[in-house]
């Protein structure tokens, strides 16, 4: 392993501990998950934003320059700002002192703008892409959601950080309880994944390997599935088990995030599927899935043992810019069922426009 390749583990492994700091605090205070919606209505809360200026603080601080592909940017506040209405930005920055205290208004949002990279223009030789909430929608429920970050070389991750402050180390422990300690998970390419708690922002936790536990898959199937409907297709869902030759109802839990792909990769759940989603609007093609919502988890799952890779069988392919636009839709999955997975998927029809 060079020097380079542990200087940017042990970046994005600090970075990540510290955001999950903060994304608890706002979590646990009052009023401060107050959110903001974008374009697309989807919502955006003080914690994606403190989050995302944490992280590219961080990787430039240990990294120097750093080419940074990010879901944010600082437009909103900057609008806010402009229109005489600080509120917003000034308890996104009071979010963002809890790790990086001398942190200005200007400088806060100069970092956030830092994630504003062009994969295909500036990330020729490798690049960092971020999600500094994965999951809002479960953050703002007080449920499960992740940090997530990792350092893309060609066509796939070589890196990858996932951090959920609410997901239990204890796999007995239940998932629709926000975990004291939370999980961080760091995963390396050819050099396997580990996990340690997700409260200490020193960066200094001791990260524990970690394997896939064997289960026997012959008699049931469990899947791992989004709570938003609009992100997983239960229905089909349904048939895709059955379609494997599985009676009955199958078992499973329902999160946000790429806090699905650890419960996976950790053993706890068989398969997580995502299918395309049509267009709300007809005269638009499908949703492609961007790759900060995908990249850091799928090494995690990956260095675990487990088989990812698109509906039609092919590798993830993370080169193509923002967006996953070669692949359609995700496959992810213990790797004794993912064929079956594959071919229930073709015989519906569910791996074709």
């Amino acid at each position: 392993m060079t020097s380079t390749i542990v200087q940017r583990t042990e970046a994005a492994k600090r970075a990540v501990a510290q955001a999950c700091l903060v994304c608890r605090a706002v979590q646990k205070a009052s009023g401060d998950t107050a959110r903001l919606l974008k374009d697309d209505r989807s919502p955006v809360s003080v914690a994606d934003f403190a989050s995302q200026a944490v992280i590219a603080h961080r990787l430039r601080e240990a990294l120097g320059a750093v080419t940074l592909v990010a879901e944010e940017d600082a437009d909103a506040l900057r609008e806010a700002l402009d229109g005489g209405n600080p509120t917003f930005p000034n308890t996104v920055l009071g979010a963002v002192r809890l790790v990086w205290p001398e942190a200005t208004l200007e400088s806060m949002l100069d970092a956030i703008d830092l994630g504003n990279a062009d994969p295909k223009v500036d990330g020729l030789h490798g690049f960092w892409t971020c999600d500094p909430i994965d999951g809002t929608k479960g953050f703002l429920r007080g449920q499960q959601y992740a940090v997530s970050l990792a350092w893309i070389e060609g066509a796939a991750p070589v890196i990858g950080a996932v951090g959920c402050p609410n997901l239990p180390m204890d796999q007995s422990e239940p998932l629709d309880t926000p975990d004291t300690a939370g999980t961080l998970f760091l995963a390396l390419a050819g050099d396997g994944a580990f996990a340690g708690p997700a409260d200490d922002p020193s960066g200094a936790q001791t990260m524990e390997k970690i394997h896939r536990l064997e289960r026997d898959t012959s008699s049931q199937i469990r899947l791992c599935e989004s709570v938003e409907k609009s992100h997983s297709a239960h229905e089909k869902h349904a048939a895709i088990v059955a379609g494997m030759g599985f009676e009955g109802e199958h078992t499973g839990v329902r999160l946000d995030s790429q806090a699905k792909y650890a419960v996976v990769a950790r053993g706890q759940s068989d398969v997580y599927l995502r299918l395309p989603r049509p267009p709300k609007d007809p005269t638009k093609g499908r949703y492609i899935e961007r790759i900060w919502d995908h990249a850091a988890g799928a090494i995690v799952a990956t260095e675990c043992g487990c088989a990812v890779s698109d509906l039609r069988g092919n590798p993830l392919d993370f080169s193509k810019g923002v967006g996953l636009e070669s692949n359609f839709g995700l496959a992810v999955s213990d790797p004794t069922v993912h064929g079956a997975v594959l071919g229930a998927c073709a015989a519906l029809g569910y791996d074709r426009e």
